[in-house]
């Protein structure tokens, strides 16, 4: 009775009554319900039409097992999707026929274990049926996968060793540094997303494809991320004449720059006067990307050089870090003003020529990734004499913002090393040579109570073959014998822990890769996992412990690695969904 008051708030003092829905009575069956232009209810409209008839709920589709994992898209085409991506959706919602003829609502997939070999997908779709009445009608749809090996793969199987086209990755140089890093770029970059095969060889690497155009594509990507050159050939491999048909073997031959980080160069007369250090030709690498980063450690002059300049020159290096000498700390002064001329630092006597007092302030790089590095006039004893001589060597370098007394260095001894190059006999004023140029900070005497305790972090790896025959190998490859095979190894060996070693202490270069949390690593008892710094209290044998000074080794901080992400079967459970009826069937009006 309240609903029939007089509504006052009507400015016409009006009042309302409220409204009753009206119902009619099916047409068949006699139900109440609201009236459409069937004049049937929701029930019988379904018992007379199914607007799903025509449309499959049963389909195969053909997949290439892993780690190919593409699906074929008839008639030759295969696409690469993931499960319960929207590429996979698409591909799956194409596959099924008469879809044109409805409207298609909505489109979801339906969980299944992925061992299952099944694709569900529940499919929302409206269509207008008797005199104008829209049905909204959801159903299910499952598709089989069936395994199906994809041409290349076939090839692959049949024989690993046809392949169309080669990528052989070469460096004349005397560690394997380099292809170690571009394999964690080719890694972060999935680079190698379409080799059939990869191969290493004794002095490189060698990348099988299966089409030109992937090799071609690889090469750009090498020739984008270091300084190389490439050329190309092609062999004929069979020619039907009926067709006018050519089979053709296709090798890319891609040499990278010999120039490493650490390195040493004498560069050309050329190259100094072009670049401005005809004075002082000797330059160190300090970074290799797409170009060289070459430094003047006497001036901190900077010099980068692009893949077109250096191939120009085409100059090698004078001594690499092979040849490394480690140096004691005697005496740290910094310099104050710019770099006095001739080759640096000088010999054992002299070195602090040409430059200013301790009071001034420290002459740095000109900026950019070489702004860190401070000017400073060092004395330094080679750590092999102590206990036979007291020779002590004066030198200039660019550490002077990590150098302080007491700490190790690693350099070339240039008083007692046999320079045989032709570019540093064309200077006048070779006499003038520098007994030392260090090189980087050693932490050696402190790695070694580490080594062999592992880190908190791990670099994958790219699933490569070894050629045996050719003395490549080491770990991953198959057993070599004698005294060779076990010098290759070792070289190996130290190569792998130097690059390491290089990671934690460059954090420019760490980022350019990915580096993962290793799971399995455990902290030793009292010590943290990474990042550590400062004086910490070390056990130095029977119970004793002493205080260490001095900076600790550089490590990688545990807030960059990342976690190497690995799905597994049973996360999906959670959010599992059941099996949907096809009877959530609506009417809607026109």
């Amino acid at each position: 009775m309240a609903s029939m008051q007089p509504d006052l708030s009507t400015p016409a003092g009006m009042f309302t009554v409220q409204q009753t829905p009206s119902t009619v009575l099916c047409c068949l069956c006699g139900t109440a319900m609201p009236p459409n232009p069937t004049g049937m209810c929701p029930g019988c409209i379904r018992t007379h039409v199914d607007i799903t008839e025509g449309l499959p709920r049963r389909l195969s589709v053909l997949r290439c097992p892993p780690p190919c994992g593409r699906f074929l898209a008839p008639p030759r085409a295969w696409i690469r999707a993931e499960l319960e991506s929207k590429e996979l959706l698409t591909f799956c919602l194409k596959r099924m026929k008469n879809l044109n003829k409805v409207k298609l609502v909505d489109a979801s997939f339906i969980w299944t274990e992925p061992h299952s070999k099944r694709i569900k997908i529940k499919v929302t779709i409206q269509k207008e049926v008797l005199s104008g009445a829209v049905l909204q009608q959801t159903f299910v749809t499952e598709y089989v996968v069936e395994d199906h090996m994809c041409d290349a793969c076939t090839r692959s199987a049949a024989n690993p060793d046809q392949w169309v086209a080669v990528v052989q990755l070469r460096q004349k140089a005397e560690h394997k540094r380099t292809f170690l890093f571009l394999e964690q770029l080719i890694l972060k970059h999935g680079a190698d997303a379409n080799t059939i095969n990869i191969r290493q060889v004794h002095d490189g690497i060698d990348f099988y494809y299966a089409n030109r155009s992937h090799a071609q594509k690889f090469v750009d990507f090498v020739s984008a991320v270091v300084p190389a050159q490439h050329r190309s050939d092609k062999q004929l491999v069979s020619h039907d004449i009926h067709t006018s048909s050519y089979n053709y073997k296709y090798t890319f031959s891609v040499e990278i720059c010999p120039v490493c980080k650490e390195d040493l160069i004498c560069l050309p007369p050329k190259a100094a006067n072009a670049c401005g250090t005809a004075a002082n030709p000797l330059v160190l690498c300090v970074r290799v990307s797409n170009s060289l980063q070459l430094l003047d450690p006497s001036t901190l002059h900077a010099i980068y050089l692009d893949c077109n300049q250096y191939w120009r020159y085409g100059f090698k290096p004078l001594l690499s870090s092979r040849q490394l000498v480690e140096y004691a700390i005697l005496d740290v002064e910094i310099v104050g003003g710019p770099g006095g001329g001739g080759w640096g630092g000088g010999g054992g006597g002299g070195g602090a020529g040409g430059a200013g007092g301790a009071g001034g302030a420290p002459h740095k790089a000109g900026g950019g990734a070489l702004a860190r590095y401070v000017l400073a006039d060092v004395q330094v004893a080679r750590v092999a004499d102590f206990g036979k001589n007291d020779v002590i060597f004066t030198a200039r370098t660019h550490l002077g913002h990590l150098l302080r007394p007491g700490d190790f260095a690693m350099g070339y001894d240039l008083h007692g090393a046999n320079l045989n190059s032709d570019d540093l006999a064309r200077y006048s004023n070779r006499a003038t040579l520098p007994d030392v140029i260090l090189v980087r900070k050693s932490y050696e005497e402190k790695r070694k109570k580490r080594r062999g305790k592992g880190r908190a972090w791990k670099l994958k790896q790219l699933d490569m073959e070894v050629d045996t025959g050719a003395g490549g190998g080491g770990e991953r490859g198959g057993e070599r014998g004698g005294a060779r095979g076990r010098i290759d190894e070792e070289k190996e060996a130290a190569d792998k822990e130097r690059f390491l070693e290089e990671l934690e202490e460059d954090p420019e270069m760490r980022s350019r890769i990915a580096v993962y949390r290793d799971p399995a690593y455990v902290a030793p008892v009292g010590g943290g996992g990474g990042g550590r710094g400062g004086d910490e209290m070390v056990d130095v044998g029977e119970g004793e412990e002493e205080e260490e000074d001095g900076e600790e080794p550089p490590e990688i901080p545990l807030e960059e690695l990342l976690s190497d992400l690995r799905i597994g079967g049973d996360e999906g459970e959670e959010g599992e969904e059941g099996e949907v009826e096809d009877d959530d069937d609506d009417v809607m009006e026109t």
